[in-house]
């Protein structure tokens, strides 16, 4: 079963996520500072974390830093903070997924599945159609053949690969893939992915696997 480590001061919101999870079948363990959580991480070794950024102790955006230099984990951050300038902070720190409070035992189950499914598709690698992508190795290889891909081009392509069929706005993929704040310059984007489409062997006109949602973003598809 999933291990969950959850991060939350607020004793009533502890137990009922606690309760949540472990009824939809997870080990839980549970910490209400900073420090006793890192400790419990450290100890425990979950498959995830959820995250409230309100600790007594230290800043939970602290926590997370802290989280990410000894560990690659996923983490879900639980915050009041809608605000997108927050919202991309969170992203920049390390944070792989967020839920903005108050938020449901359904909802935060939901997410939390979601996540870890995504994780586990990535930690090893990515198949769509003839197209393999080693997130271990960083290798992708077309119908058996290696692909050399520069390092964005293969977070750009990794990124939706991990979304499959999913549409990815421009917004996503600047905050997730190159860091920067959301309303950046969409020709970097543009640039990547005509080179990942050349590298492919495809074009916007006839696109085989990354497809464009025109004013919105990208699709990374099967081919039929």
């Amino acid at each position: 079963m999933p291990a969950v480590y959850v991060v939350e001061d607020d004793q009533r919101i502890r137990e009922l996520v606690v309760a949540s999870l472990a009824t939809d079948g997870h080990i839980v363990e549970a910490g209400r500072t900073a420090m006793e959580s890192l400790d419990g991480i450290l100890r425990m070794r979950p498959d995830l974390v959820l995250l409230d950024l309100g600790l007594p102790d230290i800043d939970g955006l602290e926590l997370l830093r802290m989280i990410r230099a000894i560990s690659d984990v996923p983490v879900m951050v639980a915050t009041a903070r809608d605000d997108e300038r927050d919202i991309v902070a969170l992203l920049d720190a390390g944070a792989d997924e967020y839920v903005v409070k108050p938020y449901s035992g359904a909802e935060i189950q939901a997410r939390v599945r979601a996540l870890l499914r995504r994780f586990s598709q990535t930690s090893t690698g990515l198949t769509v159609g003839e197209l393999v992508i080693d997130m271990r190795t960083r290798e992708v290889s077309l119908s058996g053949e290696l692909i050399e891909l520069r390092r964005m081009e293969f977070e750009l392509l990794a990124h939706l690969a991990s979304k499959v069929n999913e549409v990815v706005t421009r917004d996503e993929l600047l905050a997730a893939v190159w860091g920067q704040p959301y309303g950046g310059a969409d020709k970097t984007i543009d640039v990547h992915v005509s080179w990942l489409r050349q590298k492919l062997g495809e074009s916007a006109a006839e696109p085989r696997y990354i497809h464009t949602v025109r004013g919105v973003g990208f699709r990374l598809v099967e081919p039929k």
